[in-house]
């Protein structure tokens, strides 16, 4: 009897736990923007202004697993894979959590170097950072902004910081005995070389001519194979250029040199750009990941997300991160042998088709498809009659979909408890009978950036998003993206890529003769034909004008095609004086 009980009941939840509902147990490919519940930001001049923000991320592994921090977020979250995040609320903390924070892993215990806007500093530990319980040494530092707290395999301590337009990135040996108290005077380390340095210009694709020149800051110390590695960031957040470069040294005070591969973190094209200000850790076998920050920028300058990227040192010492298709489903942390490789899966949804119930002025429904992180739908309403159809002109295996949600007028401040996004993704291969792929509608889950992998790909022509509820009063999603193989043929190599380095050296012209059917191209680029380590995404377009080049630094370049179906093989490396 207990038998034919136990085996009625697996039966119920069987028929509960549908395909819709069981998937994605576990993902083995994740999608930048990071999914996490990111706080309602209460603070700075714009203060009025609800948005949403992460940024400056500080990602440290402590027993095996792994705490992020991040600007003025009212906690921390915790993860033992690097993909999945929960969120732990602090106890004895500073109520916000500081701008631009410091972690470290040390002995036994995390440090977390916290403050306020005026720059005064203290240092808390936790031995059991995941019962969100801390202790804390009295202030030690004033006017420092965005530290980075390190502690060598010596034993000996570093802070280092730079937030400026002005100053440059300092340092100074602290005393771990006695309560990191300073041990040495400040020392001026590096600051930005503009006159060289292209990509530390300021303004959206370096352009911006400012008396501002560019900021310096963030700086985090990564020490690999006797080298120590000075990661900063320029030259501002809210730019689509935002991206960290390196300076390496044999001792932690220095004296640094500019690697000759810069910036390394840097992503200017695409659905979502930025990629500085960050941290590097080493995660599941031995791998280095680069978190950083991304400009999302709708509602204020100030508005950004989270983003990881995977990050190495090739035969040469030489540290790179790769940000090639870099918003595109990649595998995740965990899966041995692939850890951070693009998956292949392409973007179905690009300028496809969108009909919605409802559109609210100009926020029309073709937002969702333009991968364009500034535009969005609005709907009339928030509520269940709200849903949206992309057309995807023709079939092609479905594997993952990303919802971006907006925050449109929304009035929210800080940290909010049972906040859901609730809704489901159907699909249809005739635009008359419809199924569901993914069902979020039991979901007690704030996902603002909500990635899913189907379990099983299916062979679709339309998605359909159908809403239930979302967290804000207002239903605003700024893109959804469908990722997949289309069924057709990946575009030809370019034919012609045409290079021209400017007088200004920091600068190059870059054309190339137009494939058919191409959705956009990747130029990619380097310091040596086995380096080619940068790339900048362009759609629907055949030139770019970059002014991210070191003065004095020989390039090689060369260009790849794609479209939904595919990749095309890239062009022959080209050599640029």
């Amino acid at each position: 009897m207990r038998k034919q009980t136990l085996l009625a009941g697996m039966a119920a939840a069987a028929m509960f736990l549908t395909p819709a509902f069981a998937q994605n147990l576990r993902m083995d490919t994740y999608c930048n923007p990071l999914n996490v519940d990111y706080t309602y930001m209460i603070y700075n001049a714009e203060k009025d202004i609800s948005y949403r923000s992460g940024a400056d991320p500080a990602v440290v592994e402590f027993r095996g697993e792994y705490y992020m921090f991040v600007t003025r977020s009212n906690g921390y979250w915790h993860s033992t894979d690097l993909q999945n995040w929960d969120f732990i609320e602090p106890q004895n903390w500073y109520p916000q959590g500081c701008n631009a924070p410091a972690a470290h892993n040390y002995r036994d215990s995390v440090l977390y170097v916290c403050g306020d806007p005026s720059g005064a500093m203290s240092v808390m530990y936790s031995d059991d950072p995941k019962s969100g319980k801390w202790k804390a040494e009295p202030g030690i530092l004033f006017n420092l902004q965005d530290p980075d707290l390190f502690i060598d395999d010596d034993g000996r301590a570093y802070m280092f910081w730079g937030s400026s337009n002005v100053f440059p990135i300092r340092g100074m040996e602290l005393d771990p005995h006695r309560r990191f108290h300073p041990k040495s005077e400040r020392k001026e380390l590096f600051g930005l070389d503009l006159d060289n340095h292209g990509w530390e210009r300021f303004g959206e694709n370096h352009t911006t001519d400012t008396d501002l020149g560019g900021f310096i800051e963030g700086p985090w110390l990564t020490k690999h194979d006797g080298k120590y590695y000075m990661q900063y960031a320029a030259p501002g957040t809210e730019f689509n250029v935002y991206g960290d470069g390196v300076y390496v040294a044999d001792d932690p005070m220095g004296p640094y040199t500019y690697q000759k591969h810069n910036p390394v973190s840097y992503k200017p094209g695409g659905f979502m750009n930025g990629a500085g200000h960050g941290s590097t850790v080493v995660g599941p076998g031995g791998m280095y990941w680069h978190f950083t920050s991304m400009a999302l920028a709708i509602n204020v300058g100030w508005e950004r997300r989270l983003c990881m990227f995977p990050m190495g040192f090739d035969k040469d010492g030489i540290m790179y991160c790769d940000t090639r298709f870099g918003d595109y489903p990649r595998y995740a942390p965990s899966v041995a042998g692939k850890r951070g490789q693009f998956r292949g899966w392409m973007l179905l949804s690009y300028k496809k088709p969108v009909t919605a119930s409802s559109q609210v002025g100009e926020y029309a429904p073709s937002g969702l498809t333009d991968e364009r992180t500034k535009s969005f739908w609005l709907a009339e309403a928030n509520d269940a009659n709200q849903w949206v159809t992309i057309d995807l002109e023709k079939p092609g295996k479905v594997c993952a979909v990303q919802v971006n949600f907006h925050d449109y007028n929304s009035n929210m401040f800080g940290r909010y408890k049972g906040l859901c996004h609730r809704y489901q993704i159907e699909g249809s291969a005739d635009g008359k009978e419809w199924h569901v792929i993914i069902d979020k509608s039991r979901s007690f889950k704030d996902t603002p950036n909500d990635y899913t992998e189907l379990e099983i790909p299916e062979t679709l022509r339309y998605v359909r998003y159908k809403n239930i509820k979302v967290p804000t009063p207002s239903l605003a999603i700024s893109e959804i993206r469908v990722f997949g193989e289309g069924t057709g043929k990946a575009p030809q190599k370019v034919k012609e890529l045409k290079l021209e380095r400017q007088t200004d050296r920091r600068d190059i012209a870059i054309s190339w003769t137009p494939v058919k059917g191409a959705q956009g191209y990747n130029v990619i680029w380097g310091i040596a034909p086995d380096k080619l380590y940068s790339s900048w995404m362009v759609y629907d377009n055949n030139e770019l004008f970059m002014k991210s080049l070191t003065v004095g630094q020989d390039y090689y370049f060369c260009i790849e095609a794609f479209n939904e179906n595919g990749v095309s093989e890239r062009t022959a490396v080209q050599h640029v004086e």
